[in-house]
């Protein structure tokens, strides 16, 4: 059997206990420090209570601590590791290989997208250095995937299936640190990619102006989940350890779904986890914050990846503008219904993303509170919809583990067991006198059985089997069953432990040694092996590589410029230069041998 994981994202104790309601099998939290997002950090004990509550449905609480560290770090990631071992986390995804030569914990440890994996020889050195599963970089194609598979067929591979996208291979990027002294690798990242540039040839020729051209749209794998599988991903990811609770609810509900039913046809695959999902809305990731979508590279290079016009979520298509009235109203044509306080979003003729409330709604007629320069045939797009977060806000799922009950009479009174849906069976003997029922019991000793309220339980069946029609007083009843469901709450599934043991190996090509910010992670590297490692920019110098990026997007093929293609239809003359607002330029190059495009800093024009 192999286990088929959907990872989804926790912000926070609600997000996390969110993403197990509706349907997570495993969740992703950042721990108070090293995590890389440093706005997403969580507190020990939230990250305890986050694993008690999902452990009952055998969900796995994955902590991050991926950024890399300093010298003056490592006793203290050293003492929240095990700190969060204590509080029950199953794993670490992780980044800086510090972490092998430290004093760990029994935890798995997962190699985080930001090491840059790749290729099949980089996921081999990683599990051959004690990495349980590897997060492979976004960029990977399905052929890709299934080499590393093959090269590596006992490692889980996780994969990002949906969110936002970085444009340049994760871990590689300087840019934010370059420009803004604030570190991507440490949690930090200024978003430098969503920012507004002006492309120029090197003859100063406008390519394009003031748009968002390093902005890529967010990723949506719905389409490819079952070739995914196939070519080996074991754990799907959902990205948006800073998005809300709503959008967790929503794209974790919609993945649980999507898996649900490959796996139904697909016997071979299962899940990890238990507990039925209960739902009571449709689950829409168009409902959600996103730039628009793309499945990125899973098919190679097929479709625009760039949101140019707006870094920013524009939502549903709407409807478009029919009339602008007197009153601050227009409208709208289109078979969308609107509520008051919805908010709406729209292209200028300049490409300008503009956006405005609707105070009041008649019909198809909005009201706004303030005037908007906006023209008929102009298409509206709902950026934040509130009928939609109304509803979300509110309790939307339940989930219950099913639980099969039998009652029989024994010598010294009546044994009741239940079976769980993973197979778990408990017993329990209970002392009581046997009493012969004045009238049938059958009806209410299985109602009594089958009143679980408030419990994550619900019962499949319930079995009977006495001897003689025997009367058992529902309060006794009642007592048994609390006795086992309490019983059951303290089987919590066992976590996995797992020794790390660095393997002494000769340099592999292709495998990376970069970002060391360490003397463990430089020693780790060379012990390994690998004496020509890159030490970080954070720690080495405020210019570093001449490098800010390294990316599979290519915008020459993105504007229609790529000589490969033949699709050029304007002449421009090379190097390209992304213009920022404040003056900046940075020199384009392009590797068309591997299809690849790199940002270069400042000095290297």
């Amino acid at each position: 059997m192999t286990y088929i994981e959907l990872l989804a994202p926790a912000r926070n104790f609600e997000c996390g206990m969110a993403a197990v309601d509706h349907g997570a099998d495993a969740v992703y939290i950042g721990a108070q420090r090293f995590g890389a997002r440093a706005a997403a950090g969580n507190s020990v004990e939230d990250i305890a209570a986050l694993c008690r509550y999902a452990h009952r449905f055998a969900v796995k609480v994955y902590v991050t601590v991926n950024t890399i560290l300093y010298d003056d770090e490592l006793q203290a990631t050293e003492r929240l590791l095990w700190q969060l071992y204590e509080a029950g986390a199953d794993a670490f995804i992780v980044q800086d290989l510090a972490m092998l030569k430290m004093s760990l914990p029994p935890v798995p440890l997962h190699a985080s997208t930001q090491m840059d994996n790749r290729s099949p020889e980089q996921v081999s050195w990683l599990a051959d250095m004690g990495y349980s599963q590897v997060v492979l970089a976004r960029e990977c194609s399905l052929e890709q995937i299934a080499r590393i598979h093959q090269a590596v067929p006992h490692v889980p591979l996780e994969a990002f299936v949906h969110g936002a996208l970085c444009v340049s291979y994760s871990g590689c990027c300087q840019a934010s640190q370059y420009c803004f002294s604030r570190s991507a690798n440490r949690g930090q990242c200024a978003q430098f990619c969503r920012l507004p540039f002006t492309l120029e040839d090197a003859e100063g020729n406008v390519l394009a102006k003031e748009k968002y051209l390093l902005s890529l749209r967010d990723m949506n794998r719905t389409s490819s989940l079952e070739e995914m599988m196939d070519a080996g991903i074991r754990s799907f990811k959902i990205e948006g350890r800073l998005k809300d609770v709503s959008y967790v609810k929503n794209v974790t509900a919609w993945y649980r779904l999507c898996i649900d039913k490959i796996l139904r046809r697909r016997p071979e695959y299962a899940r990890p986890s238990y507990g039925k999902v209960e739902l009571n809305f449709q689950p829409d990731p168009n409902r959600s914050f996103s730039r628009g979508f793309t499945s990125y590279f899973i098919h190679d290079r097929r479709e625009k990846m760039a949101s140019v016009h707006t870094p920013k979520s524009m939502g549903q298509l709407v409807g478009t503008v029919k009339d602008v009235r007197k009153g601050n109203c227009i409208v709208v044509s289109g078979v969308a219904s609107f509520a008051n306080g919805d908010g709406l979003c729209y292209l200028d003729a300049d490409g300008k993303l503009r956006g405005f409330r609707v105070n009041r709604v008649e019909g198809n007629h909005l009201f706004l509170a303030d005037p908007v320069e906006i023209h008929p045939g102009t298409p509206l797009y709902r950026s934040f919809d509130q009928g939609w977060e109304r509803m979300m806000s509110k309790p939307t799922a339940a989930r219950v583990i099913s639980l099969d009950w039998h009652l029989k009479d024994v010598e010294d009174g009546f044994l009741l067991s239940v079976k769980r849906e993973d197979g778990l069976t408990l017993e329990r003997v209970f002392q009581w006198e046997h009493q012969l029922a004045k009238s049938d019991q059958m009806d209410n000793i299985r109602q009594l059985l089958s009143k679980l309220g408030e419990t994550h339980y619900t019962s499949r069946s319930v079995e009977v089997n006495f001897s003689q029609p025997w009367f058992v007083p529902r309060s006794q009843l009642s007592a048994w069953r609390r006795d086992i469901i309490e019983l059951l709450d303290s089987k919590d599934p066992e976590r996995i432990s797992q020794a790390h043991e660095m393997c002494i190996m000769s340099p592999k090509d292709k495998v990376k040694a970069f970002n060391v910010s360490n003397r463990l992670a430089a020693q780790a590297y060379e012990e390994a092996g690998l004496t020509h490692w890159k030490p970080a920019m954070e720690a080495d110098s405020p210019n570093g590589s001449p490098v800010l990026m390294e990316c599979r997007y290519c915008l020459r093929y993105e504007l229609g410029l790529c000589p490969k293609k033949q699709q050029a239809k304007v002449s421009y003359k090379l190097p390209l230069y992304l213009k920022s607002q404040d003056g900046r330029k940075f020199a384009l190059q392009f590797d068309c041998a591997h299809c690849k495009m790199y940002v270069l800093n400042e000095d290297s024009k």
